[in-house]
């Protein structure tokens, strides 16, 4: 299972990510950023990754854009902070989320 919840916190736009982000769900992920990322100007997005169980090279890529582009990231546990922690390295040379 795969689902992406969107929601207004202040002045961030939340996605939830829960399940596995690869392969066709990496697309998802990507529209719904591009979606959340045409709305209201100064409105920051985060991604939650908190129920994330998987991420594959494709969704490591999508990951480091939206890093790029300024997207935060939140993330638990043992695997994920790790992935995000590299993504922010090859990102910014060391910068931390």
């Amino acid at each position: 299972m795969f689902r992406i919840t969107s929601r207004i916190d202040g002045d961030e736009i939340v996605l939830k990510v829960e399940g596995c982000l690869m392969r066709e769900w990496v697309h998802e992920l990507d529209a719904c950023w591009i979606t959340a990322a045409a709305g209201p100007q100064g409105r920051r997005i985060r991604v939650d990754l908190t129920e994330v169980c998987h991420v594959d090279a494709a969704g490591q890529a999508l990951m480091t854009a939206m890093y790029r582009a300024g997207v935060r990231f939140m993330a638990r546990g043992c695997v994920m902070p790790e992935i995000v922690r590299e993504i922010a390295d090859a990102a910014e040379g060391g910068r931390r989320i």
